[in-house]
């Protein structure tokens, strides 16, 4: 055998469609019961917890009990991360379950991945910074904030100083699944969310992904970050 990460069991993890399932609905940074999960699985209670506890084992799931209840969130950004790069992969090759109604374009143009803004909005963000010269590429998919960029974050809010402090990248480019390009990731697209949720800009439609953003929101955020429309998908 050969040595180094076994990616085929973290693929077999994921590519069991119940598993997939439940790991898609956890991407909206919430903590679920099996109870719920299994909803969103479409299998029984008991099946539910049989998979929860092979993604715990897997380090890809955390659980933690609260009085008679188990909830149960992504492990880290990284699992985030890599479902979401999974779901570009399928998105470029066709791999797409239809869902017809009205949340397929509200979460094309905004919506919560892991912690930090995705879809068109979140692209156009991610193109935003690219352009004005505010973050330049750097190793394995990370990006560096430039004296300027570091500027406009904080005047928006953010606190460089302190979220540089942890362990989690900086900037990172993750692949949007519904867009097929980039979005900002890491600890500055989630202290991005955060300002935006702190401004009342918008709110996270209640059990989805989707972000609602006000229309003072969406023109406070074009106008800070120097942006108009979203990209075409």
């Amino acid at each position: 055998m050969k040595e180094g990460p076994n990616i085929a069991a973290i693929a077999a993890m994921v590519g069991d469609p119940a598993r997939a399932n439940m790991l898609t609905a956890l991407l909206n940074g919430a903590a679920l019961t099996a109870t719920e999960l299994a909803l969103e699985a479409n299998v029984t209670k008991q099946t539910a917890s049989s998979h929860l506890g092979k993604l715990v084992d897997a380090g890809l799931v955390d659980v933690e009990a609260q009085g008679r209840h188990r909830y149960y969130r992504l492990a880290n950004a990284d699992v985030a991360g890599l479902l979401e790069t999974l779901m570009g992969v399928a998105a470029r090759a066709k791999a797409l379950r239809a869902r017809p109604g009205p949340k397929e374009p509200a979460l094309r143009h905004a919506r919560i991945c892991y912690d930090h803004l995705a879809g068109e909005l979140g692209v156009a963000l991610f193109d935003a910074f690219i352009k004005n010269k505010w973050m330049l590429p750097g190793p394995e998919n990370t990006y560096t904030l430039t004296k300027l960029g570091r500027i406009k974050v904080q005047t928006f809010g953010v606190d460089i100083a302190d979220i540089e402090r942890g362990a989690r990248p900086l900037c990172r480019a993750c692949l949007d699944w519904s867009v097929r390009r980039h979005h900002i990731a890491g600890a500055l697209g989630a202290a991005i969310l955060d300002q935006i949720f702190y401004r009342d800009w918008a709110t996270q439609k209640r059990g989805s992904r989707v972000l609602e953003f006000t229309k003072v929101g969406e023109a406070g955020l074009k106008r800070v970050f120097a942006f108009g429309e979203p990209p075409p998908t």
